[in-house]
């Protein structure tokens, strides 16, 4: 999606506005959080990525923090959709489980692991120091959880998982 980081509505900033895709430069920033972490990561380190002017950054997201969290909602939509697809061609419950841990372990290795992970870079990170960030990836935390509790209910009432396991402690 492209849009022209601009003046709030109403106001009208000097200069004409810079047009560019958001989602692609989110996409950047992620990259950039993900390899080096929230507090390694400079507001430099991500007008650089983006391909960016830092006033356009700033103009658009704020400050790094609007950047980290506007990057890590567009990261967990897209991996949201990429496991829903997984988890949609499963023929069970226990075929959906076996998909969603495929999925977690293939974005574990290779070029993507060592990039790391904003969910885990960030509840490590700044479970401490950032109130927004924690709601974030507590709730992300919580929606992995709560999709393999489904899919256990899922495989328990198919019958391709032992109906004698306990949902929530198994999904925790």
């Amino acid at each position: 999606m492209a849009i022209a980081a601009s003046s709030p509505k109403g106001s009208r900033g000097r200069g004409r506005p810079r047009e560019f895709d958001v989602d692609d430069a989110l996409d950047k920033a992620a990259r950039v959080f993900r390899e080096k972490g929230y507090h390694a990561t400079s507001i430099a380190d991500l007008t650089e990525a983006m391909e960016l002017a830092s006033g356009s950054v700033y103009k658009a997201f704020r400050d790094k923090q609007a950047v980290f969290l506007a990057a890590f909602e567009r990261e967990g939509m897209k991996r949201g959709e990429a496991l829903r697809r997984v988890v949609s061609a499963a023929k069970s419950g226990r075929d959906g489980i076996r998909g969603a841990l495929m999925f977690y372990a293939e974005s574990s290795y290779g070029l993507e692991g060592k990039r790391g992970c904003l969910v885990v870079g960030g509840a490590a990170e700044l479970s401490i120091l950032e109130p927004e960030v924690v709601q974030q990836v507590t709730a992300s935390l919580h929606k992995a959880e709560a999709l393999l509790v489904k899919l256990i209910r899922q495989g328990q009432a198919d019958g391709s998982i032992n109906a004698a396991i306990d949902c929530e402690a198994t999904a925790a």
